[in-house]
């Protein structure tokens, strides 16, 4: 028998056939930045610096962690590209920036050209959502590498803001107060732990009281970009400092934007936990300090202000018809 990379187990024709099918799905993103099509190999970008006195531009990479397993255990690919998209876009928009184009990297033990197209879906979602072109990227069919239905995706976001307006810590003060926002679930942290704790489909597929779905599909809920609520903040006050709540929980990235002669208090008291994270501890027996490391445990982003301001930008979120939280201060 002949040896071919098709029996290696690379479609190179499926993968032809993938990027016809979402050809015209990545240009309806575009926008007046974008000056090459689809298929070179580098994506071009041009930038209206006009606007800025001194643009600084802001990039980040991640990636949607085990979450992904979950996705193809439920075979829900649709928002797993958007949950990317809106992380990536929540750890720029923290230090100030406006998101400008995406580039998302997909990797697959053997491409599906329909399931590729639905997480294609979330990632064009995410991205027309935040004003952000998605103008390339890289799917990857590697055998031997990834097995059944597991992938990999991944994506990088380019932003820009004016130096003069960066968000960073070196304003924050001791007494300053820290205002959290309601996230929306779990975003895209903790889900090695849950799916150690809920290990089946027939777990996931059990309704438990205070969820309005499945804890499958609460688990999917998508994480949500923060972005216009943080443009719509700083152009009305001095906010000190963002975080993103990913990784760390709470505290451990609350801190990354606080100088180090300065500690975080946070009142874990100050608010009511969404149902999903009572489940999880319950459920997994797992241990407090645990939960305050694993989880966002309801708190997607944290502003940091001044005591003068909590009462204007209290006002700000309730007609923005936020969910917040007075959860802490700066010690």
């Amino acid at each position: 028998m002949k040896a071919s990379y098709k029996s290696s187990g690379v479609n190179i024709t499926e993968g032809d056939k993938f990027v016809k099918a979402i050809a015209p799905l990545v240009k309806s993103t575009f926008t007046k930045g974008v000056t090459q099509g689809i298929g070179n190999f580098g994506s071009f970008f041009q930038i209206d610096f006009k606007k800025y006195k001194s643009p600084v531009l802001v990039s980040s990479v991640d990636g949607v962690g085990t979450k992904l397993k979950l996705v193809a255990l439920l075979n829900k690919y649709d928002t797993i590209g958007e949950d990317l998209v809106n992380h990536c876009v929540n750890d720029i928009a923290v230090c100030g920036a406006v998101p400008q184009f995406f580039l998302d990297y997909y990797a697959t033990g053997k491409l599906k050209s329909k399931t590729a197209q639905e997480v294609v879906k979330g990632l064009i979602r995410g991205c027309k959502t935040n004003g952000c072109a998605l103008i390339g990227g890289e799917t990857a069919e590697m055998p031997g590498v990834y097995h059944g239905d597991d992938f990999d995706l991944a994506g990088s976001i380019t932003g820009v803001v004016e130096k003069s307006k960066i968000v960073n810590k070196k304003n924050v003060k001791r007494g300053d107060v820290l205002i959290g926002i309601a996230s929306s679930g779990l975003h895209t942290n903790g889900y090695s732990l849950v799916r150690k704790i809920f290990d089946t489909k027939q777990k996931l597929n059990k309704r438990y009281s205070g969820l309005k779905k499945t804890l499958g599909l609460e688990l999917l809920n998508t994480h949500r970009s923060y972005l216009e609520l943080i443009q719509s903040s700083l152009k009305k006050f001095k906010v000190k400092s963002i975080s993103h709540i990913t990784g760390g929980g709470i505290e451990g990235n609350t801190k990354r934007v606080v100088p180090k002669d300065l500690k975080v208090k946070i009142d874990y008291d100050s608010w009511e936990r969404p149902a999903i994270f009572d489940i999880i501890q319950v459920k997994g027996n797992v241990d407090e300090k645990d939960m305050r490391k694993t989880f966002n445990l309801g708190i997607g982003l944290v502003f940091i202000v001044s005591p003068k301001d909590v009462l204007a930008f209290r006002k700000f979120l309730k007609q923005k018809k936020e969910t917040f939280y007075i959860i802490g201060n700066i010690q």
